[in-house]
């Protein structure tokens, strides 16, 4: 087995978003059921607006809140999810990178740049296709959505399957957190993420994260000792936001530098 180079992925978005009177609308007509109910409403934007769960007719489960913490702390990879979401598969022949995404046992295990795949991620309305993008780490968001079944309709091509939708903590706000945990293998995570707001409409927000773990894997065929399974992640997110009554203009842009080794590699091919 052979160590993979250093991979630099670079994401860059623009969004803008018109008006907003539909969203204000909806969360007026669910308040009082929510009231009545005693359960908060859980928050979708499947539909590419806020829309509460109940009134969406789509598959979809949801990842917010502690739950969504929980496993954003543990040091994972975007595979995690797999085990916390139905009728979604995570797998990888190159460790943490080249992540391939199968919904309901529909997705392609060709991992070429040029393939299409059945299932896209979708960060803040901003699909990543490229293979190597998909596998950016998950910290600091607000919600991970999995729509099951085709959605060619809302986000286009290459989603027969379904998509996996991530989306991060907004500007607008003035604060921020800490917070790093240790643990076998010399695992280590540090994320930190803050913003901050005027009245000008302006806002920032930058969140960046920390991942390493020492190489813990025998490699036979070299009799190395501890020679795989270690790894440096190091990834970061700037947005800039401004908003003007209705209107809300954004531009994200995020980076990610990792060096490290898989534990199996599983060929592409049929003996």
């Amino acid at each position: 087995m052979r160590h993979f180079p250093s991979t630099i992925a670079i994401s860059v978005a623009l969004a803008t978003a018109a008006w907003a009177a539909p969203a204000a609308a909806q969360d007026a007509s669910v308040g009082p059921a929510a009231e009545d109910s005693g359960l908060g409403d859980i928050v979708v934007t499947a539909q590419r607006r806020e829309e509460s769960l109940q009134d969406v007719p789509v598959a979809v489960s949801v990842l917010s809140g502690n739950t969504l913490d929980a496993i954003t702390s543990t040091g994972s990879d975007v595979r995690v999810l797999a085990g916390r979401v139905p009728s979604l598969n995570i797998e990888s022949s190159f460790g943490r990178t080249f992540p391939r995404f199968y919904i309901r046992g529909l997705g392609n295990t060709d991992f070429d740049l040029n393939a299409s795949q059945p299932v896209s991620v979708v960060y803040d309305d901003v699909v990543l296709e490229n293979p190597i993008l998909k596998g950016f780490p998950i910290f600091d968001l607000d919600r991970i959505e999995v729509l099951r079944g085709p959605q060619g309709t809302l986000f286009g091509r290459n989603t027969p399957a379904g998509i996996v939708k991530f989306d991060t903590v907004k500007p607008g706000k003035t604060g921020g957190y800490a917070r790093a945990s240790y643990g076998r293998y010399g695992t280590t995570q540090v994320e930190v993420a803050a913003g901050a707001a005027d009245d000008s409409g302006f806002s920032v927000r930058l969140s960046t994260l920390f991942q390493h773990r020492d190489n813990w894997v025998d490699n036979i065929a070299t009799t190395k000792k501890n020679d795989l399974g270690g790894y440096d992640d190091i990834a970061a997110r700037l947005q800039l936001q401004y908003e003007n009554g209705p209107f809300t203009g954004r531009v994200t842009g995020q980076v990610r530098i990792y060096d490290g080794s898989a534990i199996i590699f599983r060929a592409n091919t049929q003996l």
